[in-house]
């Protein structure tokens, strides 16, 4: 008992006494109490602490005793005292009465007490009722069987009659001499003891005496000379503690992993762990516990060995063991500008396809509540520097997120990382909860406290190189190494001191350096890893049972939505997320409308005092200028997207989520926001520059560039490693479409190894810029308001003035060559054949064109045919031919003058 407890009960015992006359049973009671939980060194003081609230109860007696019935001074102290007191004490305190009850069964002043404290102190009355029962000796069948455990001795040590009760659940311990008796709370998740025999047993420590009742805690465990250690995890299989969530098996056949050009990884490793239990990993930093829980939850696939569940081997039967395997990383995968019931919600919906809205909020719900989180679930989760929620409220939200779905197997790395004492116990104490519902709970970890320690069932450690060494009870661990370092002084497991250990002590008997003459620790290890691991293998290791035989996987409710749902979802968090980042909103709205003012003043030329827009000599620099800023802003806003999400995207993998749905909601989202910037821009831009009549055609082409750009900076955030090579990599990206789109630099003026001055450099035809600017440009010169009237006739004249006075000259050289080569005494076949052909195809092109009728002998000009009547009859044709041309050009200069008439 501990001290509140012990001062609560002198308290109630004190009033009570007062109440009934100064019961001198009450003050023998209270020196037993006294003499079995406090030492005589302090032993005086609490008694002095009774005498005095026997003192302060007199005097409230005759202050009211007109109005104080005889249980009054006891119900209005119980009152008081509940404010501060525990569910554990309050049981205890109950517990204690019930024992004063049985030993003076026939005093009346002692039959309603217990009852009315437990009353009082709102104990739940079931408890009360089987408290009363495992109090009293042999009333263990009139107890529920579910909530009782026994465990035995060998027939001959155990014969004695408080022993007989066999409709119980009950294991045999050999060498215990006796029985002993648990009775479970489910509210504390504690059992309470009682032992009948001669043995001598220590419970954390402390002696157990025959028939007196003790608390048997999460952690606690009970040890004796010539008996196995009784754990905590030893009742909980025999309990009913685990309702009826199906078994799972975690089995790994020998599982080993080696990195490439490495002698790290995981050695060898064969276990077979049954869900109900909480089992923590243990080593030193760099040993492999993140690469051993990689290997379990099927990340990362073993070099050899499998990895079972119930028989299915996660990598080659994935599809059938999903959302059995639960993975919480030590990093965050919150979205930070998301409340907590958001990042629940949203969770959600990814993982119950098939649930409702209403289905999911209940859910969300219940288990914010069970996390006792929904007192917050509307604050903004916040970044790890810029903190909203406590690092202990971050951490279980991260574990909610797994614990939603309710997987069978949950993993979860470094859980008190960065955590209070207090936070990290109370953390712990989360997944003991999961693990006492019938789940298999394994989680790193590097230090713990005691407290923390002694939640877990079993203890895996491992040692540098990936060595396990030790497989087992917590509390069994230290003397398991220390009787390997030196076999003669160390005791064995039932070692009166081992109940409460210090965790580091593992790690330092594990690392301990030999020491030389002078008395100096070396560098050298008392055990080497590979000593250790033999040791372990030889041990423990070659008795571990690995059954591979299929069975029943356990039932979830995980259904991933389909595809479009999941597209849905995605979209709605993220934009969700952007929008309630306040600073991210204004400066993505206000950014193109400060660059279309900056750009558009500054290029704003006149010659005089009032501005005209065909006077204005930088309307290409402010083309150009608008290109680089589409192409930026796409940049800067998808730059990070994905890199942002990446910890997140990890997680949502390990689900099998749709990365085609990920990666649309990213690209839908930033299309949207291009298209509102470029609007913008374009709106303010060509406003001030007084652009007229091209709104749409500008902003179309500048979303255009803005795309081009949001998907390259998807690729860049996905490839990058980090935000800051991101950044370093965008010059890189803008500075060749700067040089290369044809405006600050010609084409024919490029280092002489990219251009030929002929055509366009191939690396210039991959620059958005250029086809971007290009685009604008052209749309800019045929369709503003004026030349739109002119542009058919001006392109019209243009085109028949090339054909009249290049293009058919040429073809007519091209014949006359051709005539030439044909009347040389060795005619040319192949050069006249090629000649012709041209000139054919040149001629059928023309004819489209210009709508004139055709050349009898085109058909014959393609084959390569020619002869002196195709000779007369192409010349006269080419000679009309530029006639007509000529005569269209006449046409169009008369057409194009006629509007401004």
């Amino acid at each position: 008992m501990n001290e509140t407890t012990i001062y609560t009960l002198l308290k109630i015992l004190a009033s009570h006494a007062v109440n009934h006359g100064f019961d001198t049973h009450i003050d023998i009671f209270v020196d037993e109490l006294l003499s079995e939980n406090v030492s005589s060194r302090f032993r005086n003081e609490f008694v002095a602490y009774y005498q005095g609230q026997k003192s302060d109860s007199r005097k409230q007696l005759s202050i009211e005793v007109d109005v104080l019935d005889n249980d009054s001074l006891t119900k209005d102290t119980c009152v008081e005292l509940r404010k501060t007191l525990t569910i554990e004490d309050r049981i205890m305190i109950v517990v204690k009465l019930f024992e004063m009850y049985e030993k003076f069964k026939n005093n009346p002043n002692f039959i309603d007490l217990p009852d009315l404290v437990a009353n009082c102190l709102n104990v739940d009355p079931a408890d009360t009722k089987f408290i009363k029962r495992f109090v009293a000796l042999n009333e263990y069948d009139s107890i529920d069987p579910f909530r009782l455990v026994k465990l035995k001795g060998s027939p001959k040590l155990s014969d004695g009659k408080s022993c007989e009760y066999k409709n119980i659940n009950q294991r045999e311990i050999p060498g215990l001499n006796g029985c002993i008796y648990f009775l479970l709370l489910p509210d504390i998740q504690s059992y309470l003891v009682k032992f009948y025999g001669d043995s001598k047993l220590y419970l954390d420590s402390k002696e157990v005496f025959a028939e007196k009742i003790y608390l048997f805690q999460v952690g606690s465990t009970i040890k004796g000379f010539g008996i196995s250690p009784i754990h905590y995890s030893t009742l909980v299989g025999l309990s009913g503690t685990r309702g009826e969530v199906q078994r799972a098996i975690l089995t790994a056949e020998d599982i080993e992993y080696k990195y490439r050009n490495s002698k790290n990884g995981i050695k060898p490793f064969r276990i077979s762990e049954e869900s109900g239990q909480l089992i923590g990993i243990m080593g030193s930093s760099g040993v492999g516990k993140s690469t051993l829980l990689n290997l379990l939850t099927g990340k990362q696939k073993p070099n050899r060995g499998r990895v079972l569940i119930n028989g299915y081997d996660i990598h080659a039967e994935k599809h059938a063991v999903q959302g059995i395997i639960g993975l919480v990383p030590q990093d965050d995968l919150l979205f930070e500008n998301l409340t907590v019931y958001q990042n629940m919600f949203y969770n959600a919906k990814l993982c119950f396809g098939n649930y409702t809205k209403k289905q999911i909020d209940i859910l969300v719900k219940k288990v914010l509540n069970d996390l006792e989180l929904f007192e917050i679930q509307d604050l903004k989760v916040g970044s790890p520097l810029n903190k909203v929620i406590s690092g202990g409220q971050r951490k279980r939200l991260n574990i909610g997120l797994e614990l939603l779905r309710e997987p069978t197997i949950l993993f979860v790395d470094e859980p008190t990382s960065g955590l209070s004492s207090s936070d990290s116990l109370m953390v712990m104490k989360l997944l003991k909860a999961q693990a006492n519902k019938g789940k298999l709970v394994i989680a790193n970890i590097h230090q713990p406290s005691d407290k923390v320690f002694r939640l877990f069932d079993k203890l895996w450690v491992l040692d540098k190189g990936g060595y396990p060494i030790y497989s087992g009870a917590p509390l069994d661990a230290v003397s398991y190494f220390k009787r390997i370092v030196n076999p003669i002084s160390s005791t064995d497991g039932g070692c009166l001191n081992c109940g409460s250990i210090n965790p580091e002590q593992i790690l330092e008997v594990i690392e301990r350096k030999e020491v030389d003459e002078n008395g100096n620790f070396t560098t050298k290890r008392q055990v080497e890893p590979q000593q250790w691991y033999d040791h372990y293998v030889e041990i423990i290791q070659n008795h571990v049972p690995v059954n591979g035989h299929k069975e029943a996987l356990p039932k979830n409710n995980f259904r991933l939505p389909n595809v479009l749902k999941q597209l849905k979802i995605f979209s709605i968090r993220n934009l969700l997320s952007k929008l309630s980042n306040k600073q991210y909103v204004l400066l993505n709205l206000f950014e193109p409308i400060v660059l279309g003012l900056i750009l558009s003043f500054f290029v704003k030329y006149s010659v005089g005092d009032d501005y005209i827009f065909a006077n204005n000599k930088n309307l290409p620099a402010f083309i150009f200028m608008s290109v680089i800023v589409s192409l930026f802003l796409g940049l800067s806003v998808s730059a990070e997207e994905i890199i942002g999400d990446r910890k997140i995207l990890e997680r949502e993998s390990f689900l099998n989520l749709s990365r085609f749905s990920y990666l649309n909601s990213k690209v839908l989202y930033l299309f949207a926001l291009s298209a509102l910037q470029m609007f913008l821009f374009v709106f303010v831009g060509t406003m001030i520059i007084e652009v007229q009549g091209l709104t749409l055609q500008y902003w179309l082409v500048l979303f255009s560039a803005a795309c081009f750009s949001n998907l390259l900076g998807l690729i860049i955030s996905s490839a990058m490693s980090s935000v800051v090579t991101i950044y370093i990599t965008i010059p890189f990206i803008l500075v060749p479409q700067i040089l290369l789109s044809g405006t600050v630099v010609e084409y024919d003026n490029l280092h002489p190894t990219l251009t030929r001055k002929v055509y366009v450099p191939v690396i210039a035809d991959i620059m958005p810029s250029r086809w971007a600017y290009e685009a604008l440009a052209v749309e800019q010169f045929t369709n503003n308001r004026f030349e739109r009237n002119f542009f058919n006739y001006d392109m019209a004249v243009s085109q028949s003035n090339f054909r009249s006075s290049f293009l058919i000259p040429r073809l007519q050289a091209k014949l006359e060559e051709s005539i030439r080569l044909s009347s040389s005494e060795s005619p040319n076949q192949q050069q006249i054949g090629k000649h012709v052909k041209l000139i054919g195809n040149e001629l059928d092109a023309l004819v489209k064109a210009t709508s004139v009728p055709p050349f009898e002998y085109t058909e014959d000009l393609k084959r390569g045919e020619l002869n002196d009547d195709i000779i007369d009859e192409l010349s006269g044709y080419l000679f009309f031919l530029k006639r007509t041309v000529a005569e269209n050009s006449k046409k169009a200069i008369h057409d194009r003058d006629s509007i401004y008439n």
